[in-house]
């Protein structure tokens, strides 16, 4: 009997670090820096306390233009407890949560907006 090979997780990146979908999205919020819509973005910027010992990094803190502030996730996939962690840091925190997917480009590519 032949045995299957195990199935390894990619494992995360040290914090701070950007993986390819974040790297992406970033080139793109620097295009809407470019053009005014975003005034400053930081990768990881800040840490929400969710409960004890519970916390939510955001990928992505955003400043428009407008003065609002936003929290940006990036997902190519999501996991339930990612799901479940930035839905209630938007019921707990005054600023407006949006999640990012990456569409391919056979459907014309850009991102796939959630709003929480």
């Amino acid at each position: 009997m032949r045995s299957r090979p195990a199935l390894q997780a990619l494992g995360r990146l040290k914090p701070g670090t950007m993986n390819k979908t974040e790297a992406a999205y970033a080139a793109f919020l620097d295009t809407l820096v470019q053009c005014g819509d975003v005034l400053w973005y930081k990768f990881e910027g800040f840490k929400l306390r969710l409960a004890d010992k519970t916390f939510y990094t955001p990928d992505f803190a955003v400043l428009r233009s407008t003065g609002a502030l936003e929290c940006h996730e990036v997902k190519g996939h999501w996991q339930d407890d990612a799901r479940v962690k930035i839905k209630v840091a938007a019921e707990l925190y005054p600023m407006q949560f949006l999640a990012m997917q990456p569409l391919p480009k056979s459907k014309g590519g850009g991102w796939k907006i959630e709003a929480f």
